[in-house]
C-alpha cells in the first residue's frame, strides 16, 4: 500500500522571516569538507523559528517545557479547516468554521488553512487573519490538544515597537489547558479529502518553551480512494 506525504514545513535559512522581535536566523559553515575533512554548520535561531511548536511554557509560568511533551500528543488524525481567503487582519469566528468542526473526536489535530503561507517572507504575512478565542475553547471542549495554523500565530501579530504587553488570548486559553500550537505551516492547500494523519515532533530541548518541527501529513493510499 502506497503512502502519500505532504511536507508542511518552511525551510530554515539565514535571514528568514521571524516573529517581530524574535532572534534572527543565521546558519553558517563552522567546518568545511575542503579544509577540515568534514562539514559542520553553526545554527543561530530562536525556539520559534520557521515552522515550530509552542509548548505551554511559552506563555504559562508553570507550563510544560517542550522536552516534557508526550510524543503521542504530537501526532493524530487531522481535521483540516479550509477557509476561503479571509481578509487581512480579520478575526475568524467559530460560526465561520463550525460546520467543518462537526464530529470532532478527542485526539484529533485541527489545522487551519487560510492561504496566508503564500505571503511568508513579506510584510503582508504580518497582517494575517487570526482565530477568535471561542474557537480555542470549542476545540478544548471536544478533546483537541493540538492546533496548527499557516500563519505566524493564531492571535494577531503585534508591532514589535509597541509599548503595551502583547495580547495572546488564543495562546493563553489553549496553552493554559496544556494544549500545543504549531505555527507557520505551509502547503495545506494540497491536503484535499480525508484520511490524513498529522505529525510534528519537536527537538528535545531541555526546559525550553518551543522548538522548530518537521510537520508532515501522511495518508495511506487506500484512504485517498474513500
Amino acid at each position: 500500500m502506497s503512502q502519500e506525504l505532504i511536507d508542511l514545513s518552511h525551510p530554515i535559512h539565514t535571514g528568514m522571516q521571524v516573529y517581530p522581535g524574535d532572534p534572527q536566523v543565521t546558519l553558517r559553515r563552522a567546518a568545511e569538507l575542503e579544509t577540515d575533512g568534514f562539514e559542520v554548520a553553526e545554527l543561530h535561531l530562536g525556539s520559534h523559528s520557521g515552522t515550530h511548536m509552542d509548548a505551554p511554557l511559552h506563555l504559562i509560568a508553570d507550563g510544560s517545557p517542550i522536552d516534557r511533551i508526550p510524543l503521542e500528543h504530537c501526532t493524530g488524525p487531522a481535521r483540516i479547516v479550509h477557509l476561503d481567503t479571509p481578509p487581512a487582519q480579520s478575526v475568524i469566528s467559530l460560526a465561520t468554521v463550525r460546520s467543518q468542526l462537526s464530529g470532532l473526536r478527542p485526539g484529533t489535530v485541527v489545522l487551519f488553512h487560510t492561504g496566508y503561507s503564500r505571503h511568508f517572507g513579506t510584510d503582508e504575512y504580518l497582517r494575517h487573519p487570526s482565530l477568535a478565542v471561542e474557537i480555542a475553547e470549542f476545540l478544548l471542549e471536544h478533546g483537541v490538544r493540538l492546533l496548527g495554523v499557516d500563519t505566524l500565530s493564531p492571535d494577531p501579530t503585534s508591532d514589535s515597537e509597541q509599548s503595551e504587553p502583547v495580547q495572546l488570548p488564543v495562546h493563553e486559553v489553549f496553552l493554559g489547558a496544556g494544549g500545543l500550537i504549531v505555527e507557520n505551516l505551509t502547503q495545506l492547500h494540497r491536503a484535499s479529502g480525508t484520511g490524513w494523519c498529522f505529525s510534528a515532533f519537536p527537538l528535545k530541548l531541555r526546559g525550553v518553551d518551543g522548538s522548530p518541527v518537521r510537520a508532515v501529513l501522511t495518508r495511506q493510499g487506500a484512504a485517498a480512494d474513500n
